[in-house]
């Protein structure tokens, strides 16, 4: 099958159009034929080897990690599929490569695609979507009428949490350019501070909640804004004991992990905030709940551009740059 890999990490570097065996299917799998794929900068980071200290990939290996496609085999275990099914999924982190024709994916981690979407709507979904999840509900426990900061609203993570925070009752701040300000508004937010003309730490004051998916500097400004018991998370780093225990690493990258997160866990502490490192993980049950969601039109889509397979290394170009608002796809097989 055709795919785009890389042999080796290279920071900038280029995937290689190539030739893959097909995946095999274990007992619990699904064989999904790959319609459409989401892009995103963490297949950016994979690249460049920011995380082969905890993501330990062998090569030749396939990028991508969002699909939407059609089922065409199942394991024999499998119950909840069958071939012919439309199905979206962000697989799970040492299953990756969905810039291919076809991904072999535990059933567990896959869910019936939105019926109200196409092959490239539902493709831009899960990765962001299992990351506004697992922030709001599982980690941050959002409740109706708190106040929330979700940073860099416009971008593919940001415009879908904006979206699932209004839909859990949250009063919403974001930041954005000015070009984007309408956009988010458009989503839900209740207040935009425009990042160009005002420090946001300056305006905003009080709040339960922050997501920050940007850096060092914007994540230590966000103490500023949390009162009390409030919550700062983490998508960006740095990385946290917790983290490295969840995932059962060694002593010694655990140790690794709290020197680099020492710093913002003591500065937290001082102010009685929280802080924690969220990796999201692949989970076909909450996608389930998303499809629910995103049919009954509380959560929508928000998409930049679609490249042509053939041009994946484009996508990966343009998703670098920061400018996209919202996400970035690839279609893998075209639909006549």
């Amino acid at each position: 099958m055709k795919s785009f890999l890389i042999d080796r990490y290279a920071k900038g570097g280029a995937l290689r159009l190539g030739e893959s065996p097909m995946p095999e299917l274990r007992e619990n799998d699904v064989l999904v034929e790959i319609h459409a794929a989401g892009v995103n900068p963490l297949d950016n980071k994979i690249r460049d080897g920011e995380f082969k200290l905890i993501l330990p990939y062998r090569f030749p290996l396939v990028l991508g990690n969002d699909l939407a496609g059609i089922v065409v085999r199942v394991g024999a275990n499998v119950r909840k599929f069958k071939p012919g099914d439309e199905v979206y999924a962000r697989p799970a982190q040492d299953r990756i490569g969905t810039f291919a024709e076809y991904i072999a994916i535990d059933e567990a981690d896959l869910a019936m695609k939105p019926s109200n979407l196409t092959m490239e709507e539902a493709a831009s979904i899960p990765l962001v979507t299992l990351t506004a999840w697992q922030v709001l509900v599982e980690r941050a426990n959002l409740q109706k009428g708190q106040k929330v900061l979700i940073h860099a609203g416009s971008g593919g993570v940001g415009a879908i949490t904006i979206q699932l925070a209004k839909h859990l009752g949250a009063y919403v701040a974001t930041t954005a350019s000015t070009a984007n300000i309408d956009l988010v508004k458009s989503l839900g937010a209740d207040v935009v501070v425009d990042y160009k003309k005002n420090d946001f730490e300056t305006v905003l004051q009080d709040y339960d909640v922050v997501l920050n998916s940007l850096g060092k500097d914007t994540l230590e400004k966000s103490l500023r804004v949390l009162k009390p018991g409030g919550k700062l998370i983490s998508i960006s780093g740095p990385p946290d004991p917790q983290f490295a225990r969840q995932n059962g690493f060694g002593w010694p990258l655990q140790q690794v992990m709290r020197l680099l997160s020492f710093g913002i866990r003591r500065k937290s502490k001082r102010r009685g905030i929280s802080y924690s490192f969220l990796f999201m993980t692949a989970n076909g049950g909450q996608l389930g709940k998303i499809a629910s969601l995103i049919e009954a039109g509380h959560i929508r889509p928000v998409m930049d551009r679609v490249f042509p397979f053939e041009k994946t290394n484009e996508a990966l170009d343009y998703v670098e740059t920061g400018r996209a608002k919202g996400k970035v796809v690839i279609t893998v097989k075209q639909v006549p």
